[in-house]
């Protein structure tokens, strides 16, 4: 085994990451996906959003807020992730990964442990565990609102 030490600096530069522009994608779908009226309010059940329309308009309202500041899985569950003897081993499928707003790997953080154990009682020792001080809760709502056209 091996350990790598990253500076500061080198955490900050992305570079020569493939995809540097994540969110904008990401709004990129949203938008196709809602004038075709693929949708589905499972993803904002949290939220108190009622409509497809007020998912949009939340977007539309808060699409700035998604920031280009983190390396993400990008598809950030469960089965997507490997463990030996519950000790964290590393990622698979990471086809979706870039450089992106941390909140959507924390949104399917929450959402896998809903879907996959049948129970949100854990979504709120997730953020603790993450650090609830470095999370936008406007920001994951948004996060939500997109999946919904996601």
């Amino acid at each position: 085994m091996s350990i790598i030490i990253i500076s500061e600096q080198q955490k900050q530069n992305f570079e020569d990451c493939p995809i540097l522009d994540h969110s904008e994608r990401y709004l990129k779908k949203v938008e196709k996906n809602a004038s075709i009226n693929n949708s589905n309010l499972d993803f904002v059940n949290n939220y108190n959003i009622r409509t497809t329309e007020e998912a949009y308009d939340y977007i539309e309202n808060k699409k700035l807020l998604l920031r280009n500041d983190t390396l993400l899985h990008g598809d950030y569950c469960l089965p997507n992730i490997i463990l030996d003897n519950w000790k964290f081993k590393g990622f698979i499928d990471l086809d979706c990964a870039g450089v992106g707003d941390r909140h959507i790997d924390l949104f399917w953080g929450a959402w896998t442990l809903n879907f996959n154990i049948g129970t949100d009682q854990y979504r709120d020792r997730f953020f603790d565990a993450y650090g609830r001080d470095r999370i936008d809760v406007d920001r994951l709502k948004l996060v939500g609102c997109c999946e919904v056209f996601g």
